[in-house]
């Protein structure tokens, strides 16, 4: 019984010890640095953030402009940022497909849109690309009967900005892992 305890005690004794060793290596990912080294928030309001290039007066622009301003209050807190160290373009595809139809007046009950993301970060003093990458979202949202117009507009709509606020989300913390890592 009492080499049992012992046992115990050993090994909370060596979990204590293997987390004060690796306790100096955390940091926070948005702490500010003592050395004065910009911290994640200062680089990431570094981010010149383009108008992405759609039609104008179509729906593709709408959401392009989300997904913009999205990002933008991710990135800044703000509508704008600190003087230009990156440009960050983005471009997009969106897509609708209908999920389950109706059998007795052939229209859809339920539907997905999808949103399809590629962006590019580059240095704006060198103009050389750093970092790649693409990125995703769909979104499912109900279609009210056939007699409903403005509800079936705005179910569209909603799930286009849910969509746009995920694609910001995703790019976001894609952007902070790169600032923080530098991979």
């Amino acid at each position: 019984m009492l080499s049992a305890r012992i046992r115990i005690a050993a090994r909370l004794l060596a979990v204590a010890a293997l987390a004060a060793l690796t306790a100096g290596c955390f940091q926070p990912m948005y702490a500010e640095h003592t050395d004065g080294t910009p911290g994640l928030r200062e680089k990431l309001m570094g981010i010149e953030l383009p108008p992405i290039n759609k039609a104008n007066a179509s729906r593709e622009a709408r959401v392009g402009v989300e997904v913009r301003n999205a990002l933008a209050f991710k990135l800044y807190g703000s509508a704008t940022g600190m003087p230009p160290t990156h440009r960050l373009e983005i471009r997009f595809t969106t897509s609708k497909s209908s999920l389950i139809v109706d059998p007795n007046t052939g229209l859809p009950n339920s539907e997905n849109y999808g949103i399809d993301c590629q962006y590019n970060l580059t240095e704006v003093v060198t103009g050389k690309s750093v970092m790649t990458g693409t990125t995703f979202s769909r979104v499912s949202y109900d279609m009210p009967g056939s007699y409903q117009r403005f509800a079936r507009n705005r179910a569209v709509r909603d799930a286009e900005d849910r969509a746009a606020n995920e694609i910001a989300e995703n790019i976001n913390t894609r952007l902070a892992a790169f600032f923080t890592a530098g991979t």
